[in-house]
């Protein structure tokens, strides 16, 4: 279990602000972050990455990261951090930059297969398409085997059909690597389809906990939303309940343990 009592003054979109949050997440969890620019998400995974300092106390398995007397580095944290701009070493091939992380040749030819890039493990990362990229600094990641899964909006620059690709390899790879996992997200059929638990984050505190049905219908009844998206229309069909979504590109339908695409 992680416990996160944090800390910190920031400067956000509406102004001073503090960060202050009270949080503990379970072995295995998938958790999606939302909520509107400038209210601290990415601050929060810096500060648990060990990256940016905070006041309080982060403990991993009853490990201490960060205390009153102590501030794990990065490198003693068993964290992978999945970047927006991928961060990728341009000067070494696909296959290099996760042997960077970790000499384990038997795992990086078996997250280069996972995710398709295998063939590809020769080229540098300029010649690769942004999804590729991604693949790759996911791979890269999970090359520590890390106890938790820091994503920063890692999808938010592909299109619509790479992204729901990388969704599902996303997804698969959570489950294999049964790792904790926290990712940004403003997408509600990404935040629907990849998280087990939805936080929201405003002026630096969590306003929302909840399951991803929860925090959708919640959002639906306060005639509000965080997301890229909004619920337009929520139907009851036989014991499901549909969600009508409609984000900035896209349309899907949900349904309570199932994902359906409008076309």
């Amino acid at each position: 279990m992680i416990i996160c009592q944090i800390k910190k003054p920031l400067h956000g979109a509406q102004g001073a602000m503090q960060l202050d949050i009270n949080l503990s997440f379970k072995e295995g969890e998938f958790v999606a972050l939302s909520g509107a620019s400038g209210s601290g998400k990415t601050t929060l995974l810096r500060i648990l990455a060990g990256l940016e300092v905070a006041q309080g106390n982060i403990t991993l398995n009853d490990v201490a990261w960060l205390s009153k007397n102590k501030n794990l580095s990065v490198q003693k944290r068993e964290i992978g951090f999945v970047f927006q701009d991928y961060a990728l070493f341009d000067n070494m091939s696909v296959e290099k930059n996760l042997l960077f992380v970790s000499k384990d040749k038997a795992l990086a030819k078996k997250l280069l297969q996972m995710t398709e890039l295998y063939e590809l493990k020769e080229r540098t990362p300029s010649t690769l398409s942004g999804g590729q990229k991604q693949r790759v600094s996911i791979c890269r990641a999970l090359m520590k085997k890390p106890k938790l899964l820091l994503l920063d909006e890692p999808l938010s620059a592909l299109d619509v059909k790479m992204r729901h690709k990388l969704q599902n390899e996303l997804l698969n790879l959570h489950k294999e690597f049964q790792t904790t996992t926290i990712m940004v997200s403003h997408d509600p059929h990404e935040i629907h389809h990849l998280a087990s638990r939805v936080l929201i984050l405003e002026q630096g505190k969590i306003i929302n906990d909840g399951s991803p049905k929860e925090v959708l219908f919640k959002t639906q009844a306060n005639q509000a939303s965080t997301f890229s998206g909004e619920i337009l229309e929520i139907k009851k069909v036989g014991k499901k309940h549909i969600e009508l979504i409609i984000s900035s590109d896209d349309v899907h339908k949900f349904s309570v343990g199932q994902h359906l695409s409008i076309t």
